[in-house]
């Protein structure tokens, strides 16, 4: 299972509002980098929210259930379907980045990233950072 860190900001979609919905599809995604990262899932894959903007955490786990297929608002663009898990954290930008094992993050490599890979290390640190295992 491989794992991924996806951002949304929370004024337009949050934890809570996932949570509610009991799924979305993660669209809206137009970011070349960011297409092969969605291209790249597998269901039952899991990520982290990350609340960007004014929040800046990871607040959540999320599991894909369903693979790559065009996104419905532009078919020349991928989305996938995503589920809640539960809630962390938060586990803020500034722990992350005070964490000498999580330098090397593409969320502090590639800030602007709205999808990106997390290596196992990662996932577990930040896991226990967030009091979770």
């Amino acid at each position: 299972m491989a794992h991924w860190l996806m951002k949304s900001e929370p004024e337009s979609y949050s934890w809570d509002d996932l949570v509610r919905d009991g799924g979305t599809e993660w669209d809206g995604v137009r970011n070349n980098a960011a297409r092969l990262h969605l291209r790249a899932m597998k269901k039952g894959d899991e990520a982290f929210l990350y609340h960007s903007m004014s929040d800046k955490a990871v607040v959540g786990v999320m599991r894909i259930v369903r693979e790559a297929a065009p996104d419905p608002k532009d078919p020349d663009w991928v989305s996938v379907r995503v589920e809640p898990v539960k809630a962390i954290g938060p586990v803020t930008l500034k722990d992350i980045k005070t964490e000498p094992s999580l330098a090397a993050m593409e969320l502090i490599r590639q800030s602007r990233l709205s999808v990106a890979p997390v290596r196992d290390d990662e996932w577990r640190k930040i896991l226990e950072m967030a009091g979770t295992r």
